[in-house]
């Protein structure tokens, strides 16, 4: 075998054990408790808006100034 085979055969079976690594952890990942966050400060949503007054009309209206255009 030439030395480019060698290093390809051996960069190939890298890969292999890699994949099989992953496999494992992935099997072991998807086996185990789904554990949810239960703190009332995660369950609350954050909504955040750019300005109140205005509205999605006014922006859509700034649009081509906010990005340069014409």
């Amino acid at each position: 075998m030439e030395r480019k085979e060698i290093l390809v055969v051996v960069l190939i079976g890298l890969l292999l054990v890699t994949v099989a690594i992953q496999t494992v952890q992935l099997l072991g990942l998807s086996k185990g408790p789904v554990v949810a966050a239960t703190s009332s400060s995660s369950m609350s949503p954050s909504v955040k808006s750019g300005s109140s007054s205005g509205g999605a009309t006014t922006s859509l209206g700034d649009l081509p100034s906010m990005v340069g255009g014409c």
